[in-house]
């Protein structure tokens, strides 16, 4: 499973988790930095990308669009970059469950 991080997360994440989530990206190491949303989720969707963000908006689109992608909603406030990683590794099983289900379009991590 790719994991695309949006820019309101820390590029560090791909590097650290890179093990568990191979292939996984940034919006700024795809020049998506300044992109919309909409633009971005076009993306991950040609790109089988799950969309890991703080951005609710992102659970407003799979609301209206359903998935692909998915998307992994970070609601845990301002927090370090270790708090996100922990919550990323801590739930592989929810996140690998999301990612399997037709039926779920966005997980909520906090």
């Amino acid at each position: 499973m790719k994991l695309f991080f949006d820019t309101n997360l820390s590029t560090k994440l791909v590097k650290r988790l890179e093990k568990v989530y191979p292939d996984s990206t940034h919006a700024e190491f795809e020049n998506l930095d300044e992109e919309s949303d909409l633009v971005i989720w076009n993306f991950c969707k040609e790109n089988s990308f799950t969309i890991v963000t703080k951005d609710k908006d992102y659970f407003d689109l799979s609301s209206i669009y359903g998935s692909p992608p998915k998307v992994i909603l970070i609601r845990s406030g301002n927090c370090p970059t270790e708090t996100i990683e922990k919550l990323l590794l801590d739930n592989i099983e929810n996140i690998t469950l999301m990612h399997q289900a037709d039926k779920i379009h966005c997980l909520f991590l906090h």
